[in-house]
């Protein structure tokens, strides 16, 4: 079993920095190239865009239900896959960087935090699925994204 990367490398992957050899940071990088090109689309023209980031989203919710160990029966039930997660890390990622260059102090501030919080929740999360305390939505059920 590979256990799922820390947070600290889940950051460095959503800002581009190599990913090293890991299937989620490198779906982590690629989900945040995607939300930055979503920033900049062109109003209803985020349709591709939005597919690609679901197609992510599934590949690292089908590795981590091959990669992870079974979750103990009486595990309570998250309510998110991790690829849900990781594309809203990406997502915070993009918006934090962005709020670097371009806002008030205030809202660098507060994406800042927003990112910190879902980072100790992701690792929080990779914890729980390790050690079989959490499980998943089932992905046949789970169609937060759809095709």
């Amino acid at each position: 079993m590979h256990p799922l990367p820390p947070k600290h490398l889940l950051l460095r992957a959503c800002r581009g920095l190599p990913p090293g050899d890991h299937p989620v940071l490198h779906y982590a990088g690629l989900l945040a190239d995607l939300h930055e090109r979503r920033l900049t689309a062109q109003p209803g023209a985020t349709f591709a865009i939005d597919h690609h980031r679901a197609r992510l989203v599934h590949d690292i919710d089908r590795w981590v239900a091959t990669e992870s160990p079974r979750a103990d029966r009486d595990a309570r039930l998250h309510t998110e896959t991790v690829g849900t997660v990781v594309d809203r890390l990406a997502q915070f990622s993009t918006l934090a960087y962005l709020t670097l260059s371009s806002c008030p102090d205030e809202a660098v501030h507060d994406a800042a935090t927003r990112l910190t919080e879902l980072a100790t929740a992701y690792e929080d999360l990779a914890t729980d699925i390790a050690t079989g305390a959490r499980r998943l939505p089932n992905l046949l059920v789970h169609r937060e994204y759809e095709y």
